[in-house]
């Protein structure tokens, strides 16, 4: 195991039991008619990408699990589905581009086999069978249109002559999106990493925001009754000083909470 891998699944132990100690100090300390308040929600890390998930799903209130993708065996994803409260695609390579139907753009850095057999199978059932809160974060949010039936811009530099790579721009939201709602405003400043990007929309998605090129930067479900959304930034890279991307991941937890 890499040492970043190593500190990560420390840290995740450390969330997790002292979440365990705080609900154990809370039960000691109620009163004969007091009941616990609901338990922090089990959020599902689809891979091992970044300790900053992990920070950020702790630090909003919710107990990170990492899902490990070795040899791409899916036969724990029916578990997931049971156990978890909420799934959080993080960001990584390319999904090749035959899942969606074209032939692979030059520019194109595929997924290891195992993690694409496994996201593949785990999003599709996640969204499919559960109707449980999904955060998608640049692969993620890819993922989510892909999964749904949607295609990608393979590369954004060749295809639409722009650059989201390494820079920060605003993007325009939706005044009717959820998104716009959780973050309390029609327009935000957000870092950027990637070179794709969603192109036709899935079934059951809508464009939520967009960049000044008119690039997609967020979708999310046309089911208002279900918190799934995707995002091209990185707002666990924007926490904690930047308190406007922190309410994401709190309204991604309060959806989990909720459906516990």
């Amino acid at each position: 195991m890499k040492p970043e891998q190593r500190r990560v699944l420390l840290f995740v132990a450390l969330a997790i039991v002292t979440a365990g100690v705080g609900f154990l100090i809370g039960r000691s300390t109620l009163g004969p008619h007091q009941t616990t308040a609901k338990r922090a929600p089990l959020i599902g890390i689809a891979s091992l990408t970044s300790e900053a998930y992990v920070r950020a799903i702790s630090e909003s209130g919710g107990i990170p699990v990492v899902l490990p993708n070795t040899g791409g065996n899916t036969d724990r994803v029916p578990e997931y589905l049971d156990r978890l409260d909420g799934l959080l695609m993080p960001g990584g390579a390319d999904i090749p581009p035959l899942e969606y139907g074209e032939a692979q753009h030059e520019t194109v850095e595929l997924l290891d086999d195992d993690r694409f057999q496994f996201e593949k199978v785990l999003i599709r059932e996640w969204i499919e069978k559960t109707d449980k809160p999904l955060l998608g974060i640049c692969l993620g949010s890819q993922w989510i249109n892909v999964a749904t039936g949607g295609t990608l811009i393979q590369d954004i530099p060749s295809e639409r002559n722009a650059n989201h790579r390494d820079t920060e721009h605003p993007v325009t939201l939706e005044p009717d999106s959820r998104l716009a709602r959780i973050l309390g405003s029609n327009e935000v400043q957000v870092n950027s990493f990637h070179h794709q990007a969603a192109d036709t929309i899935g079934e059951g998605l809508r464009a939520v925001a967009k960049s000044p090129e008119g690039i997609v930067e967020a979708t999310e479900t046309t089911d208002p009754d279900r918190f799934l959304i995707g995002v091209q930034w990185h707002p666990e890279k924007m926490m904690p000083e930047n308190g406007t991307q922190a309410k994401l991941f709190e309204a991604f937890i309060e959806a989990a909470t909720e459906k516990d």
